[in-house]
């Protein structure tokens, strides 16, 4: 393998250098709560584009995507493409009414809705599953490096945990949206860099690598069956994938603070709006692209006739790393490492300070609701810093796993942990006769459902009655229980119905 020299160290520092100056810059600003969480409000459009693509995709995208289409097919891109479909409603209703109705966090409309503990089921859930996910992003992140540069998993976790956590901490999201600019231009550059260097190797031409790896069945999408059989099937069908892509990416755009914060920081609505266009309609295609890259990178070792190491076939995620360590030149390599560390810290930073945002004003202000808010905000920086080190010791416990299915694991571990939140929220908004008993319940029977399906359905414990389906319509299910359940018990029995005004569908149609 090639060895960094010194441009590609030199490229390297300049990317810390210039995230670091951008945190230092960014945090003469951070003197008040908006500021720190929403940066007041005033960021333009195409900056809240790249912190929407920055916060979805992360080093994942460089490892798991190109090592699951190598070993396997297109199955995550056809999941991953339902993300097209939720961006009209998202623009057109869902930004104006959360810039509306919501100040800092996206769960202060389940507590005006439902009352505050469906607010502390939605929160609690938020950061649970957003602690696993960083920890999965800084664990995807050491791989990559770990084979491109060769150094140790435990350090490269350690040091990008604690980078990425001190420019949080002082620039607060205006720095997190700034880098993630940085990080957009980059992704989108190395993989172009990626692919010429596919071609260029291979000396076939594009037309043939293409080709093999159609021909090969590359570009399949899995298994089409559409039928109450495949409901059964241990690998999900291509349908069970696109439908739970499709409530993945509902949820995730229409529910989760990490997202909805990126639509406050906008200066107007127009710029949110903007954003949100240009944040789907940049992620879905580097999804694709890299797609592309693991489709080539087998058909370049299928032509080719090089051999790959035993470790590598066994763990399909190292073989975009393998290639740039392997065929890349000086200073290439460099770039690619900026662009990897870059994907992770903008991805890292963006949720470190959602999780901030929430444990701070849903769950700290509850409990001091006089505190001035200059405590509050010394608390979110403290809260930054306890998610970041929870997140590292994540990342690190993953280490002793060492998975050759990551990006299965974490659709599956994403779709359990939402927890029926998608169907809370569209019971609040879609339905006017929903209550908070009605709610409640809901919440209830969906954990008693996802614990029970879980146990026995993903984790194979014999209860004598089991969940048999395929484990990932567990979280599809979660969502439809919980609102089917609070709607009836709503409707049946009734229960604590707030002011509606502006807080369902109906009454935002309406302009009220």
């Amino acid at each position: 393998m090639s060895s960094l020299a010194f441009i590609d160290y030199f490229l390297i520092a300049a990317y810390l250098a210039a995230v670091i100056t951008i945190g230092i810059r960014a945090s003469r600003r951070q003197t008040s709560t908006s500021e720190y969480f929403l940066a007041n409000r005033r960021m333009p459009g195409y900056a809240v584009g790249f912190a929407m693509m920055a916060t979805t995709i992360s080093s994942a995208t460089f490892v798991a995507i190109p090592g699951s289409v190598f070993a396997r097919d297109w199955w995550q891109l056809f999941y991953m493409s339902a993300a097209l479909l939720v961006l009209i409603f998202v623009a057109k209703y869902l930004v104006p009414f959360y810039r509306r109705v919501v100040r800092m966090s996206v769960y202060e409309y389940l507590e005006r809705r439902f009352g505050y503990p469906a607010r502390l089921y939605g929160s609690a859930g938020f950061v649970i599953q957003r602690i696993s996910d960083l920890g999965y992003t800084l664990y995807t992140t050491a791989i990559a490096i770990e084979v491109i540069a060769g150094w140790g998993l435990t350090e490269v976790i350690i040091s990008v945990g604690v980078f990425t956590l001190i420019y949080t901490l002082i620039g607060g999201i205006e720095a997190s949206i700034w880098t993630s600019v940085m990080q957009g231009v980059l992704m989108i550059g190395g993989a172009i860099v990626i692919m010429a260097a596919i071609v260029i190797e291979s000396g076939v031409g594009t037309g043939i690598i293409f080709s093999h790896a159609w021909n090969a069945g590359k570009y399949a999408i899995g298994n089409l069956e559409l039928s109450t059989r495949s409901l059964y099937f241990e690998e999900p069908t291509a349908w069970i994938y696109f439908v739970a892509g499709l409530a993945q990416f509902t949820r995730y755009y229409t529910t989760e603070q990490s997202m909805i914060q990126r639509y406050l920081v906008g200066r107007s609505d127009d710029d949110a709006r903007r954003g949100v266009k240009l944040g789907i309609l940049s992620t879905v295609p580097t999804w694709f692209a890299f797609g592309v890259i693991g489709c080539s990178l087998w058909s370049f070792y299928e032509l080719s006739g090089e051999q790959l190491p035993a470790a590598v076939s066994a763990q399909p995620d190292t073989i975009l790393p393998y290639f740039i360590a392997t065929h890349f030149p000086a200073g290439l390599m460099g770039l690619i490492l900026a662009a990897l560390l870059s994907s992770a810290m903008s991805s890292v930073s963006a949720d470190l300070n959602s999780i901030a945002t929430v444990v701070t004003k849903d769950h700290f202000v509850r409990v001091r609701p006089k505190a001035a808010d200059s405590v509050q905000l010394i608390f979110g920086r403290a809260a930054v810093v306890v998610g970041g080190v929870i997140a590292t010791g994540v990342a690190l416990a993953l280490t002793t796993t060492r998975s050759t299915a990551s990006y299965e694991i974490a659709a599956l571990i994403v779709s359990v942990l939402a927890g029926g939140m998608l169907g809370l929220f569209a019971l609040g908004f879609l339905s006017t006769r929903a209550t908070q008993l009605g709610a409640n319940t809901g919440i209830v029977v969906c954990l008693l459902f996802v614990g029970w399906a879980t146990l026995t359905g993903a984790l194979n414990f014999d209860m004598g009655f089991n969940f048999e389906m395929t484990p990932m319509l567990i979280g599809l299910f979660s969502h439809g229980i919980l609102f089917a359940v609070g709607y009836v018990v709503s409707v049946l029995f009734g229960g604590v119905r707030p002011d509606l005004t502006g807080l369902t569908a109906k009454s935002a149609s309406e302009g009220t």
